[in-house]
């Protein structure tokens, strides 16, 4: 077997490297391969801050809610970048959250999660952030669409059901 020259070391180490992070990228459920789906939600002309919408997603038994927040928050759609939704299901035990002042709050053990802010813990027993909900805004009618989510719904090992 001939040696291999550091350049055609280089140019193999380059291309793995690229087919790996191609094959990361997309709104793909990593346990399942499946491609989320896109669902309309709401209208952003029908919100008003502070008064979550729920809805369920990405299927009937995943409990969501979508909030404008009075601030701009990471991951946010809207002209303000101040739409967001998350999971209502508290990734320590499941329990239900509830919003109230750009927060989510667990009932049961008392978690915090910063709603501008990815859905960052900030208090509690939680050791995840709130799984947050992609957007997608359509500019011209104003419907939101849910098309994915960052991080894993409590009690699940795939956010996607396999049928």
């Amino acid at each position: 077997m001939a040696p291999i020259s550091r350049r055609q070391f280089l140019q193999g180490s380059s291309a793995s490297m690229a087919l790996t992070l191609f094959g990361l990228t997309g709104r793909v459920d990593a346990a399942t391969g499946m491609r989320y789906p896109s669902v309309k939600i709401a209208n952003i002309r029908e919100l008003k801050v502070g008064e979550p919408v729920q809805f369920n997603y990405p299927d009937s038994s995943s409990p969501c809610n979508l909030v404008m927040l009075d601030q701009t928050a990471i991951g946010g759609v809207g002209n303000l970048k101040n739409v967001v939704a998350f999971s209502s299901l508290c990734p320590h035990m499941g329990c239900p959250v509830s919003y109230s002042n750009n927060r989510f709050v667990c009932g049961c053990h008392y978690s915090m999660f910063d709603a501008s802010k990815n859905g960052q813990t900030y208090q509690g027993l939680a050791s995840q952030w709130l799984p947050q909900v992609i957007l997608r805004l359509d500019g011209a009618s104003g419907n939101i669409y849910a098309e994915g989510i960052e991080g894993l719904v409590y009690g699940r090992i795939s956010n996607l059901k396999v049928s």
